[in-house]
C-alpha cells in the first residue's frame, strides 16, 4: 500500500483524517511496521493499546491489533483509556504501547500515539520515521503463529499509582468543578475524586468524539469560558478543563480566571523540590522567567528546553530532572515514567490547595511577576527572512542577549521575546513576556511590525 500512504506521520505521532487518511487498511499496515520495529529494537513482544472515545477509534485500534499479532507478538487491549494511562500501562507492564486518539482535534480526525517500553517517547527521529518507512514498504506477513490479544482493565491500578504520587489524605473539603469536554477525563476523573475529600461538579462527561458542547481544547480561552462560568456560579475552589485524551490539564481559579501554565508549572515545582531538594527541573523556553526564579528560590537547578515533548522528555532522562513543565499545558514527572499527566498536574494543585487556607489566586499570585502575551501566529511568505530581519534589528542593540535553541530568543533586562517557525505550517509563533503590560505591548508590536513588513 505504499502509493496510498497519506502524510499524516507528524513530529510525535500519526494523525489525520479518518476514511480519507487513517483507515483500518492503514492501522493494520502502521500495527505489522509497528511489530517490525519493536523486534529491530529488541524490545518486549507484546503491545498494549488503549483508545479515546471517538466512534473510529475501536475499529482502528482492532485492525492495529490484528496487524501486531499477524507478526506473532501479542496485544493486551485496555479498552477506554486516557493518553497518560496508556503512558501509565507501558510504564507499570514494561511494554510499548500505543494510544488511539487524535488529543484535541476535531471530531473528523483520529491518530495514533506510540512509546517504547517504560512509556519511553517514539518521535520522528526517535523511531517514527523507521515506522512510516515500513508502512511505505511494506512489511511482509511471517508464516508461523499469530500473538494473542487479551483485555485488561487499568483504571483502578492508574488511580491507585496517581494518589501513590501525591498525599491527598488530609485535604480540607473542596468543591471542584470538572470540564471534560466530552473527552477521556469523562472516564477518568470520577474514579480519581471518589477517593478524594472533593465535592465534583462534572460538566460534559458524556464521552462523545463528536464534541458537542466545544472543542476539547482548553489552550483556546473560548473553550474556557463555560468552565468560568461554572466556577463562579457553584462558587467552587477551582476548575480543571482536560483536553481530549486528558493528558493536558488547564486550571481556573476561584474568580473565574484562567491560570497560566508557567504558574502552575511553579507551583509544582516549588512542591517537588520541598520533596527532592536540589533537584533538576526542565521548563520549555516559552515559559514564564518566573519559573526559573522559582526553581532557583526553592533551590533546585532549572534547564531550559526546545518546545516539544520528545525535547523535554529526552532532556529529562540525560539530566535525571524530576518534573518537566510545558507552556502548552503538558507536565512531566520522574515518578510518571518521565511522562506528562493532566490528572498529576490537577492533583498537584488539588493538594497545594487542599493543604492551606488560601485561594487558588493566592497561593499563585506569588508567581505572577510577568505580563505574557500569549502565543501569536504571524502568516508569512518567508520565515527565514522575516527571522532573519529580526535578528538584524535587535543584535544591533547593546545590552541583549540572543540564542537559538529553538528559533530566535532575545533577552532584554525585565523581558525577553521567543520567535520560532510552525514545523507544518508558513507561520512565525511570537510570545513576548515583560515586567509591565506597557513594555511587553510595546515590544510586540515592535516585533509584529518587523514580521509582517
Amino acid at each position: 500500500m505504499s502509493t496510498s500512504i497519506p502524510n499524516i506521520f507528524k513530529a510525535y505521532d500519526i494523525r489525520g483524517l479518518v476514511d480519507s487518511e487513517i483507515t483500518p487498511d492503514f492501522t493494520f499496515a502502521t500495527g505489522l511496521a509497528f511489530a517490525r520495529f519493536l523486534q529491530q529494537e529488541r524490545e518486549p513482544a507484546t503491545v498494549v493499546i488503549g483508545q479515546d472515545m471517538r466512534p473510529s477509534s475501536p475499529a482502528l485500534a482492532d485492525a492495529f491489533s490484528a496487524g501486531v499479532t499477524s507478526l506473532g507478538m501479542d496485544v493486551i487491549r485496555m479498552g477506554l483509556a486516557s493518553t497518560d494511562m496508556l503512558y501509565f500501562a507501558s510504564g507499570k507492564l514494561g511494554l510499548p504501547g500505543a494510544m488511539f486518539t487524535a488529543s484535541h482535534n476535531p471530531a473528523e480526525y483520529n491518530g495514533i500515539k506510540l512509546c517504547l517500553s517504560s512509556a519511553r517517547p517514539i518521535g520522528k527521529e526517535s523511531g517514527l520515521l523507521a515506522i512510516e518507512n515500513f508502512v511505505r514498504q511494506g512489511s511482509p506477513l511471517q508464516i508461523g503463529s499469530v500473538g494473542v490479544e487479551t483485555q485488561r482493565d487499568m483504571l483502578e491500578e492508574y488511580v491507585d499509582h496517581l494518589l501513590a504520587l501525591v498525599d491527598l489524605s488530609e485535604i480540607r473539603p473542596l468543591k471542584i468543578v470538572v470540564d471534560a469536554g466530552n473527552g477521556m477525563a469523562g472516564h477518568t476523573a470520577p474514579a480519581i475524586f471518589k477517593r478524594l475529600n472533593c465535592e465534583l461538579i462534572p460538566m460534559y462527561f458524556e464521552l462523545d468524539g463528536s464534541f458537542p458542547n466545544h472543542e476539547a481544547n482548553p489552550i483556546d480561552s473560548k473553550n474556557l469560558k463555560d468552565l468560568q462560568k461554572a466556577v463562579l456560579k457553584h462558587k467552587a475552589d477551582l476548575g480543571l478543563a482536560f483536553d481530549g485524551d486528558a493528558d493536558r490539564c488547564f486550571l481556573v481559579d476561584e474568580k473565574g480566571i484562567a491560570v497560566n501554565p508557567s504558574d502552575l508549572t511553579a507551583l509544582i515545582a516549588s512542591r517537588e523540590l520541598k520533596k527532592h531538594p536540589g533537584s533538576t527541573i526542565i521548563y520549555n523556553l516559552i515559559s514564564s522567567r518566573a519559573v526559573l526564579e522559582v526553581i532557583e528560590e526553592n533551590g533546585g537547578v532549572g534547564l531550559r528546553s526546545r518546545v516539544g515533548h520528545s525535547y523535554i522528555k529526552k532532556m529529562m532522562a540525560e539530566s535525571k530532572a524530576i518534573f518537566g513543565g510545558e507552556h502548552s499545558g503538558h507536565f512531566y514527572f520522574d515518578e510518571f515514567w518521565r511522562a506528562d499527566s493532566g490528572a498529576l498536574a490537577a492533583l498537584h494543585a488539588i493538594a497545594a490547595l487542599g493543604a492551606a487556607d488560601k485561594s487558588m489566586s493566592q497561593i499563585l499570585k506569588p508567581f505572577q511577576r510577568y505580563v505574557l502575551s500569549g502565543e501569536i501566529n504571524s502568516k508569512v511568505a518567508d520565515t527565514t527572512a522575516a527571522m532573519h530581519a529580526v535578528e538584524q534589528v535587535y543584535g544591533a542593540i547593546n545590552g541583549l542577549t540572543l540564542d537559538h535553541l529553538d528559533g530566535l530568543t532575545v533577552n532584554g533586562d525585565t523581558w525577553w521575546f521567543n520567535l520560532r517557525p510552525s514545523n507544518t505550517e508558513p507561520l512565525l509563533r511570537l510570545n513576548v513576556e515583560a515586567k509591565t503590560a506597557a513594555r511587553m505591548e510595546k515590544l510586540r508590536d515592535e516585533v509584529l511590525a518587523i514580521i509582517r513588513s
